[in-house]
């Protein structure tokens, strides 16, 4: 990210424990969409600052929108009992 980088950002503390899985574009009625996937460990932190994350985005991607998608892992009943 810019964002880290850029030493103006009020959100460069917040970002440093956040990291990201994937990222995907697809398009959506003429428009691209970005997706962006955090694992769920992360999920709190990226919903404190997700409204200045997204805003920071939008401007980097013109013409995209951008939307957070947290990755959980649903585990099986015996996974404790292995």
């Amino acid at each position: 990210f810019d964002i880290e980088v850029s030493p103006s950002s009020d959100i460069k503390g917040d970002l440093r424990d956040v990291c990201l899985c994937s990222a995907q574009e697809l398009e959506v009625k003429n428009r691209v969409a970005l997706v962006i996937h955090f694992p769920f460990r992360v999920w709190t932190k990226v919903r404190k600052i997700q409204g200045r994350l997204i805003r920071e985005l939008e401007k980097k991607f013109s013409k995209k929108h951008v939307i957070f998608v947290a990755n959980r892992t649903i585990l099986d009943k015996n996974f404790r009992r292995k």
